[in-house]
C-alpha cells in the first residue's frame, strides 16, 4: 500500500513538473515552489493524508491544464479576430 503512495507521488511530481514547463513566470520559479511544497509535506505518514495532498495535487495539474488552454485561446482569438476599437 504505501508502495502505491510512493508510486502516486511520484508520478504526481513528475507530471507537475512536465506541466510547469510553460509555467508563465518560468519553468525555475514553478520548479522551485513545486520542490518547496514536496519538501514541506514529505514527514507525512497518514495514508489518508497523503491521499488528500494528492488530490490536491490532481486539483493543481486542472488548474494549470485551464490556465494553458485559456492561453492558448486567447493568443487564437488574438490572431485571427480583429479587435473592435468601436465597442
Amino acid at each position: 500500500m504505501a508502495s502505491r503512495l510512493r508510486g502516486d507521488v511520484i508520478k504526481l511530481y513528475k507530471n507537475l513538473l512536465y506541466l510547469g514547463r510553460e509555467y508563465p513566470k518560468g519553468a525555475d520559479y514553478f520548479r522551485d515552489r513545486l520542490k518547496k511544497a514536496f519538501m514541506k509535506n514529505r514527514d507525512v505518514k497518514d495514508p489518508e493524508k497523503i491521499r488528500e495532498l494528492i488530490a490536491r495535487g490532481e486539483f493543481v495539474i486542472k488548474e494549470l491544464e485551464a490556465l494553458y488552454y485559456l492561453r492558448k485561446y486567447r493568443a487564437m482569438k488574438q490572431r485571427y479576430y480583429e479587435e473592435d476599437s468601436t465597442k
